[in-house]
């Protein structure tokens, strides 16, 4: 599971997910990559779910890259408790994912492969995805 090693501030504002993602936007590492179609917080637990999915099914073939971390924490209250009196402990975190965000990348394996690896990936997660392939930028002579 994923989680930040140390923060400055313990409890974090929930904030707004509007406008798409200006970074992170291209696959970078690997020649295919699982792109999110809209906007949604994704858990540690969901992320290692969809890594364990697609790592499994590659069998350890090519490699997998991870492109989003869970940097923030939500607050829960205890269960039966009143309200006020603060705010509730950190109980678990997310990463907030935009559409456009380029969540995982995939290498090293064949195109079929690759498409039913992030498939079963997409399944793990909170939010529409689609698969892309890496874009060849042509250089000039």
């Amino acid at each position: 599971m994923l989680l930040p090693k140390r923060v400055k501030y313990r409890r974090q504002h929930r904030g707004r997910m509007k406008g798409a993602a200006h970074k992170g936007n291209y696959v970078a590492y690997g020649d295919f990559g699982l792109q999110a179609l809209e906007p949604s917080w994704i858990t540690s637990n969901q992320i290692e779910a969809a890594r364990i999915a697609m790592t499994r099914y590659i069998k350890r073939g090519g490699q997998v890259w991870i492109k989003i971390f869970p940097h923030k924490p939500i607050t829960e209250k205890p269960a039966e408790t009143r309200m006020g009196s603060g705010k509730g402990s950190p109980e678990y975190w997310v990463a907030v994912v935009k559409p456009g965000t380029v969540m995982f990348e995939i290498g090293g394996v064949s195109e079929e492969l690759a498409r039913e690896a992030m498939r079963l990936a997409m399944y793990k997660l909170p939010v529409k995805c689609k698969f892309i392939k890496k874009e060849v930028k042509e250089c000039e002579k």
